[in-house]
């Protein structure tokens, strides 16, 4: 009896070892999978963009499962990979220089098993970095009320000095008694000194019943005699609500000027007048960092 339940489990042991086989042979079948269909280095094709390289391309007829797209960047001087769906026929190369010339891109694509297929290089060129402007230091005009003036004085209340009081509850306010005087308005800056690149500020009224009577849209104008004005910028899109505050974005007239005007040519609520609380300018001094610039570490 002994000898037979040997055999038997021997005779077991031996059906389960083939099973085994059948099953191996078949998952190696599984991973004999087609090779990858190579996206063709002509389906591809490059735009130079401002700091960038836009890549695209054409999906073959064949299949594949995914693409690798790796290239040398130059800038941080590494080799870069990116990996694109089977769907993808687009991709943004970022922080680009013009300055180093053609970039080569390697297209590779890759079935499920992980197999590459050949691999196709293309060219490409980036647009110029844009320069990157920064205010590196901002300092308030000290101001006087002798330095102020304007042409639409309201002579019954908001004196044009209440600009320069650093009281938000007092204001300014131009004519809306009769005879009313037509927009345009100013507040005008006798800055006795030459200055250049600067920053606006001011601040609404903090009268909560109304949004009318804010500047809406609004010249920047500069002179050297007070009489002969440049419109360096125009502001719109400006806010309305009570005491609301403006910062301007920094401005650069390219030259020198010893005169400033804040000329209002629209208001909110369409009044022919227009108030508010406080006001100020600042001088800048800016930094300018050029990417494209042989002289400047760069790497970002």
């Amino acid at each position: 009896m002994k000898v037979n339940y040997l055999f038997v489990m021997t005779a077991v042991v031996a059906i389960l070892m083939c099973g085994c086989d059948n099953k191996i042979d078949l998952f190696e079948q599984q991973e004999d999978v087609a090779p990858p269909a190579a996206i063709e280095a002509e389906m591809v094709t490059t735009q130079a963009l401002p700091g960038q390289i836009a890549l695209a391309w054409q999906v073959p007829q064949g299949d594949f499962a995914y693409l690798k797209i790796h290239y040398f960047d130059p800038l941080t001087n590494q080799e870069v990979f990116k990996i694109a769906s089977k769907g993808t026929t687009e991709l943004l190369i970022d922080n680009t220089r013009a300055k180093y010339g053609a970039y080569s891109f390697y297209f590779q694509t890759f079935n499920a098993a992980h197999q590459g297929g050949e691999v196709q290089v293309v060219e490409g060129t980036s647009g110029i970095a844009p320069a990157v402007t920064t205010v590196g230091k901002k300092t308030k005009i000290p101001l006087s009320p002798d330095q102020l003036s304007t042409n639409a004085q309201e002579p019954t209340e908001g004196p044009i000095e209440n600009l320069l009081d650093n009281d938000a509850g007092s204001f300014f306010h131009t004519r809306w008694s009769s005879p009313q005087i037509p927009l345009p308005q100013y507040i005008q800056v006798d800055l006795k000194e030459p200055h250049e690149d600067f920053i606006l500020y001011y601040m609404n009224r903090n009268d909560s019943w109304s949004t009318s009577a804010r500047p809406s849209i609004v010249d920047l104008q500069i002179s050297n005699d007070g009489e002969s004005w440049e419109t360096v910028t125009t502001l719109s899109g400006l806010p309305s609500a009570a005491g609301a505050e403006y910062t301007s974005s920094y401005i650069i007239p390219g030259k020198a000027f010893t005169y400033f005007r804040f000329t209002v040519n629209a208001t909110s609520g369409n009044k022919s007048y227009f108030n508010m609380a406080e006001f100020a300018l600042y001088d800048i001094e800016l930094s300018i960092y050029d990417p494209e610039a042989d002289d400047v570490n760069d790497f970002l």
